[in-house]
């Protein structure tokens, strides 16, 4: 994937952004401004994170700043007030802790997503992307069937809105190198402190994709999506024991096991959806079920019949010399 370059929709654009002050967040702002947007809405329920933020941005002008939370409909018809596009960041995302509270997983992911969508709808929104997880595909756990609710929502959502020019699109990735939650940070500082890495299955494999090249890529679907697509990335997969080796050479492991809800290894998208998945540039477009907007779909490659985006199987796969040139970007 590479870095986009000239004039992208967000350029001279309002942009909103929920859970805008999350690693994925900052990066995206970062981005759009550079990118020529004249007004960003950040959104976000942490007073501390948009004041930390707030100071990182020197308190640019061309940033607003809504303390809000997705569950409120209301403030969020409020905060989208003449806004041209939507990127929903805001979700609960630890797969662990949902386990012990899917209430609270549900109303936020699936009933702010809802909102959301609503709030786009009614204020006349040009475009939503929604961001999405690997989780979501053949869910095993709360949060991603969380996820994949929210998913059908906002493809379905282009149905309510037939009539109106807001559409709906989503995206999926993989896990995201660096940001926070991810396990590079720990595993460097445990190699720092000459500590033994924890490995939760060694046979293990994961997607990665970095900061920003998940940035450019829901740049991207803005830029193209017509409203009902679901876009995936191509990106590497790698083994969880090349990734220990990559960043601490020889290090001492040990096996933790797999959490509450856990897979062994990640789906982007599962065979069921092969049908309705067409591989374009960079990136599979998983094509909506129903499409009474008047949906066309994208011209590409059909995917066979049983094809599956599985970390297992990719043909992209990262070894030791390749993760550590990707390790590099981040510094």
């Amino acid at each position: 994937m590479t870095h986009l370059t000239g004039p992208t929709s967000l350029d001279g654009a309002s942009v909103f952004v929920t859970g805008g002050t999350g690693s994925f967040g900052k990066a995206f702002v970062h981005r759009a401004l550079e990118l020529g947007a004249t007004r960003i809405v950040i959104f976000s329920r942490d007073e501390l994170k948009q004041s930390d933020m707030r100071a990182q941005f020197a308190d640019d002008e061309r940033l607003r700043w809504f303390i809000g939370d997705i569950r409120d409909r209301e403030r969020l018809r409020r905060a989208m007030h003449g806004v041209d596009y939507v990127v929903h960041a805001a979700a609960l995302k630890q797969v662990d802790t949902a386990e012990y509270n899917p209430v609270e997983y549900i109303r936020t992911n699936v009933n702010g997503s809802e909102n959301v969508v609503e709030a786009a709808i009614d204020t006349g929104v040009r475009k939503v992307v929604a961001l999405s997880t690997d989780k979501a595909s053949s869910p095993i756990n709360l949060y991603g069937a969380t996820k994949l609710c929210a998913d059908r929502l906002f493809i379905s959502a282009n149905h309510y809105a037939a009539h109106q020019d807001t559409r709906f699109s989503v995206v999926r990735y993989g896990n995201v190198m660096g940001s926070r939650g991810s396990v590079i940070p720990l595993f460097r500082r445990l190699a720092e402190e000459g500590k033994p890495l924890p490995i939760t299955d060694r046979r293990m494999t994961r997607f990665w994709i970095t900061l920003p090249q998940a940035v450019d890529f829901v740049v991207s679907s803005l830029d193209t999506m017509a409203g009902g697509e679901l876009y995936v990335p191509r990106i590497p997969s790698t083994k969880l024991v090349d990734l220990v080796e990559a960043i601490a050479p020889g290090a001492e492991t040990y096996e933790v096991g797999i959490r509450p809800g856990e897979k062994l290894h990640e789906e982007m998208i599962a065979a069921d959806d092969s049908r309705r998945t067409v591989l374009t540039g960079d990136r599979y477009v998983i094509t909506p079920y129903l499409a009474g907007w008047g949906y066309t779909p994208p011209v590409g490659e059909q995917m066979p019949d049983g094809f599956a985006y599985r970390s297992d199987t990719n043909d992209l796969l990262l070894d030791v010399p390749g993760l550590r040139s990707l390790l590099a970007e981040l510094d």
